[in-house]
Order: C-alpha cells, then structure tokens, then sequence
C-alpha cells in the first residue's frame, strides 16, 4: 500500500493513485455497466416516448420518466470516468473533475429524488385514493420534476464554470478531486454535499416510512380478515415499495455512509480508503441497471408496453394450432384409411365368384 506525500511541507499525505493495480477491474466493471446500461435505458426511453396517449396523464408515469432520463445523462457521463482511469494526464484529470464527476453526481442525485417521488406518489394513492390531492395531478408532476432539473442543473452548472476558471495546478498523479478547489469553490463544494446529503437522507427516511405506513395497513386488514380486491391491491402496493426501498438501500446507502469521512478527510486517505470509496461509487451507478428491470416488476402500464402476456399467449396459442394441425391431419389420414378400405372391400364383393 502507498501513501503519497503532498510537494508541500507539513501537508497531509493524500491517495497516491500511483498504485493502479486495481483499476483495469474498475474500467472493466465500468465498461460493462455503461454498455448493460446504456441498452436497458435506451430500451425504456423508446418505450416511454411511444407510449399510449393515456400514460401521460398518470402523475407517477410523469416521475418514471424523469428518472430513465436521470439514468441514461449517468450512462452519458461513464465515458470520462473510464478515460480517468487509465490516463495520468493532468487536463484529463481536470476535465473529469470539472465535468465527469459533476454529471454523474448531479444525475445520481436526480435518480434519488425521482425514486422518492415515485414513492410519495404510490404513498399517496394507496392513503388518498378517495379524493385526488393536488400532488397527485400531472401538472404538479411536470411542475416538480422541471423545478428538481433547473435547481440541480444550476448547482452543477455553477460549479462547473467555477472550477473550470479556478481550478489549482495539481501533480498529475493525484486523483482526489478536492485539491483542485480554490478556497471559494470549496465553499461551494461543501454545500453541494450537505444538500445532497440533506436530501439522500429525506428521501430515506420518507420510504421507510411509506413501507412501514402501507404495511401496518396490510396487517391491519390481515387482522380483520377482509378479503376484496382492495386488499389484495395493497399487498401488492407493499411489495412494490419494497422493492422499492431495497434497490434505494443497496445502491445508495453505501456510497452515503463512505462519502461523508471520506469528505471530511478532504483527501487525506490510505489507497485502501481510496478504493472503497470508488467501489461505493461502482455500486451507486450499478442502479442504471436495476431500474429499468424494477419497472417490469412495478408499473403495469410499462409491462403493458412489453405486451408479455400477449406474446405468451400468443406462443401459447402458436402450440395450440400446431397440436390442432396434427390432431386434423391425423384425423383425415384415418379417414382417407377407411375410404380405400371401404373400396377395396366393395371391389372384392364385385369379382368375386358367386
């Protein structure tokens, strides 16, 4: 393990991303995540955007939307991460800082506010369902996902600019992004994690309790044993949440728990230190993956779009006129059988002696 030592004396000593050994694992994983990622995105925009006229209505098809784009703008800023990798170059590494890592923390961020509305919403439906909550329209959809894309947008825009113009001169071979930061951009740096941070543990915080909330509810009804459709519904409901909260949990909560010391060191850090950090950040990204999987299991609308019981039934229908088929032509061989028997009897009953 090595530690490198800043030019400067009395400086802390910083990851020294001298020791490499790791990084052909990570361009691979990377590699393989931005290509699963980019098909399984790809493959849900294009059935976003020639879905049917009704689903746009529907306020949590609204949020579905935004985070597909939240994932595929992540799948777009993977490429940078990978050149980081395997280049020491100093403007690669600045162009990263000040463009690769702010995209990909600002689309994260996106794809975790988008999941907490997609859980309010659910929250709301099951709770509300009686009435129609404001919260609950499609214009307040639109309204809520444009105001998250301008806020985020601005933050990431800011920062950019500002590190681009400010930006310290840094020995190529350190790969912490922090020692770059003018004092003012640091500021700003600063608050950018502490609302990130702030937001990640909102959202948090809200499925946990959309999942407790809608699972009392189910034991409730468990308890008075009241078998309807509603019911049935709502266990469907808690399920959904919670696979919605455990992909949330999985992919999230590591790179939480990891960035905060690791921001408090502000680069001061083991190689050891500096590698679980990034596979906290692999393990985040890998949600690009997991979310257009979790819409067949959660959003019926997106299954209709699949039509995957059409195409069972129609394989299923396939089988049955093949079975048909050889049941009719076996039925008419047995047919044509008894005809020549038939003729051939009568023949014999005509010549034969009298």
């Amino acid at each position: 393990m090595v530690i490198s030592n800043s030019s400067g004396p009395g400086q802390n000593s910083t990851c020294d991303p001298v020791e490499r050994t790791y990084h052909p694992l990570l361009i691979l994983g990377y590699s393989l995540l931005l290509l699963v990622g980019l098909i399984l995105n790809s493959f849900t925009l294009c059935f976003h955007c020639r879905g049917a006229h009704g689903q746009v209505s529907k306020s949590w098809m609204i949020y579905l939307k935004h985070l597909t784009a939240a994932d595929f703008l992540l799948c777009l800023s993977l490429p940078l991460r990978i050149i980081h990798y395997t280049s020491t170059s100093l403007t690669i590494h600045v162009v990263y800082c000040s463009l690769g890592a702010p995209l990909m923390f600002h689309n994260m961020c996106a794809s975790i506010l988008f999941m907490g509305y997609i859980a309010a919403n659910r929250y709301m439906k099951i709770f509300y369902s009686s009435g129609t909550h404001f919260l609950m329209t499609a214009k307040a959809s639109h309204i809520i996902s444009v105001t998250t894309w301008v806020v985020l947008l601005t933050i990431t825009t800011s920062y950019t600019i500002l590190m681009l113009i400010t930006h310290k001169t840094a020995l190529p071979d350190h790969r912490t992004c922090y020692l770059l930061l003018n004092d003012h951009v640091q500021k700003l740096y600063g608050v950018m994690h502490a609302s990130a941070a702030i937001s990640f543990l909102l959202v948090l915080c809200s499925l946990v309790f959309f999942y407790y909330s809608t699972s009392r509810r189910v034991q409730q009804i468990q308890q008075r044993r009241l078998a309807s459709s509603n019911s049935k519904k709502l266990l469907k409901s808690r399920r959904n949440m919670l696979v919605l909260v455990s992909v949330f949990c999985f992919c999230f909560v590591p790179y939480h728990v990891i960035r905060l010391p690791y921001y408090l060191l502000k680069g001061r850090c083991s190689v050891v230190w500096y590698y679980v950090k990034e596979v906290a950040v692999f393990i985040s990204v890998f949600n690009i993956c997991l979310d257009p999987l979790i819409y067949v299991f959660l959003c019926k609308d997106f299954r209709a779009q699949l039509n995957l019981k059409q195409i069972f039934s129609t394989k299923g229908n396939r089988n049955t006129s093949t079975s048909d088929a050889r049941y009719r032509r076996r039925d008419q061989l047995n047919s044509m059988s008894s005809q020549v028997l038939e003729a051939s009897t009568t023949a014999t009953g005509t010549i034969g002696p009298v």
